[in-house]
């Protein structure tokens, strides 16, 4: 999917107006995107059309994430705030993403087929990090990516309700997954 710099802006755009409004009309998104009506049709066609267009786009913005992160050749804590920052980069696509595929909504099995390269990836990365000391290993990669992937989709969809605030979440994130949420006692 070859997309201008124009579509992007518009896609993200329309990802925002469906988290907000998620039972709006075509012409109120596209109000909410700041085009007409007759573009927005002109771009996806029908409602079915356009979430097809972002779900494809989530997938375009996902295999960036994971490729800017350089999860299998950079060291693993800074591939680990690469991730993340990577991720917090394209929050308003990851809202849509999570608003998609609430677990009410979902094919479980297609969903994960559909996109088991993201948490594959991101089990490589802890599994690689894990192998070189970085990470514990009592706990299994694929259970550091459910962690890890919960958290920040938990963290992204916090800003959206204003219960954290979007300059501190990488820092948090970092700190309470690599960390934890205990305080540490003084020597």
């Amino acid at each position: 999917m070859t997309l201008s710099a124009h579509d992007e802006r518009l896609l993200k755009a329309l990802a925002v107006a469906i988290v907000d409004r998620p039972r709006a009309t075509l012409k109120e998104l596209a109000e909410a995107a700041g085009v007409s009506k007759a573009t927005l049709h002109r771009f996806c066609g029908t409602r079915d059309g356009l979430m097809e267009m972002l779900e494809d786009y989530g997938h375009v913005v996902i295999r960036q994430i994971l490729e800017a992160a350089e999860l299998q050749r950079a060291e693993p804590l800074e591939a680990l705030r690469q991730l993340i920052a990577e991720h917090l980069r394209h929050r308003d696509m990851l809202n849509f993403l999570l608003f998609q595929y609430r677990a009410e909504n979902l094919d479980m099995q297609a969903t994960t087929e559909r996109w088991s390269y993201y948490t594959e990836a991101v089990d490589a990365f802890f599994l690689r990090g894990q192998q070189s000391g970085r990470f514990r290993i009592d706990i299994t990669a694929a259970v550091f990516t459910e962690l890890f992937l919960s958290m920040l989709y938990g963290m992204v969809d916090a800003e959206r309700y204003g219960r954290a605030a979007s300059s501190s979440s990488a820092q948090v994130l970092e700190q309470l997954f690599l960390h934890g949420a205990q305080v540490k006692p003084q020597a």
